[in-house]
């Protein structure tokens, strides 16, 4: 059966991608909400997540981000890669936090997007992720 709404698109194509990331499955990341070009990762920092400093390492927190932003731009069944991305660490996290990563397309051009990711632990911003994407050919089904 062949989705027929947005919604049902952006759930297929999550759902298709989901099955083939083992790299957000291993870091122990949950897929709570997908829609056309929107995505909602979570995940919880784990004693293993943590750097010298004892607070959350921060390419985990990229990981997160990233996670979000593929699933957000991978929404329309159009296999779609990160042409690049950039992150602001606002505060650190720690070993507990369980993070939310919230991403939301800014601007879609032709075979191009720009998507802004928002991470949290609880009512606090912890990073924010700019994304920059390319459809690359190709569909899910």
């Amino acid at each position: 059966m062949t989705p027929d709404s947005p919604e049902e698109v952006a759930r297929a194509s999550a759902a298709a991608m989901w099955a083939g990331d083992r790299a957000s499955r291993a870091l122990g990341m949950a897929l709570d909400a997908v829609g056309p070009g929107t995505a909602t990762l979570r995940m919880t920092v784990r004693d293993d997540m943590v750097n010298g400093h004892d607070i959350g390492h921060g390419g985990l927190t990229f990981a997160l981000a990233d996670s979000a932003f593929a699933f957000a731009c991978n929404s329309y069944n159009r296999r779609t890669v990160a042409a690049g991305a950039e992150i602001r660490f606002r505060r650190p996290t720690r070993c507990g936090d369980v993070l939310v990563a919230t991403a939301v397309e800014r601007e879609r051009d032709g075979r191009d997007g720009t998507y802004d990711v928002t991470v949290t632990a609880g009512d606090e911003v912890v990073a924010t992720f700019v994304g920059r994407c390319r459809e690359i050919g190709g569909a899910f089904w």
